[in-house]
């Protein structure tokens, strides 16, 4: 019974991501006001005139569009803690989940051919004509289950 809910830790994970990538990075995200309009107005213009390399992330906490990611990720934590004492395996399942996100995500943006070899749809989503698809960042199971994914690249 516990092993059912690794994956779908895994698939929640993932979900969660895209809507979150989407709704919240992006369509608040675009607002200058937000408070997560650094995603929109800092990480994607640097990927943008870096060919997908954001210098910031060699930064880590010290830079405040990284640290507000990895609060983020941190109050998410937060957020389903109470799922630990219910389902303890998915919980800390989605824990790894959230850090193989971010050390993805930083490895995508410091390895700019990596993360084009490894993550393409993540690469096609900050260097392809449309930035508003592509929300998928460790996988592109969503993107294309919602038909939002967009190659651009080969």
């Amino acid at each position: 019974m516990h092993l059912v809910t690794i994956p779908l830790g895994i698939l929640y994970s993932q979900i969660l991501e895209w809507v979150l990538h989407k709704y919240v990075l992006h369509e608040l995200g675009k607002k200058k006001n937000s408070r997560w309009s650094s995603h929109w107005h800092t990480h994607h213009r640097s990927c943008r005139k870096n060919n997908n390399y954001d210098k910031d992330y060699s930064k880590g906490f010290f830079d405040q569009t990284v640290r507000s990611e990895i609060l983020g990720l941190f109050s998410l934590g937060l957020i389903h803690t109470p799922l630990f004492f219910v389902i303890p395996v998915f919980y800390i399942t989605l824990i790894l989940c959230s850090l193989r996100y971010y050390f993805l995500h930083r490895k995508a943006h410091l390895d700019p051919e990596w993360g084009r070899k490894y993550l393409p749809w993540h690469y096609d989503h900050h260097m392809g004509k449309n930035q508003n698809a592509n929300w998928g960042v460790t996988t592109d199971w969503v993107d294309r289950f919602m038909n939002t994914r967009i190659k651009y690249f080969k």
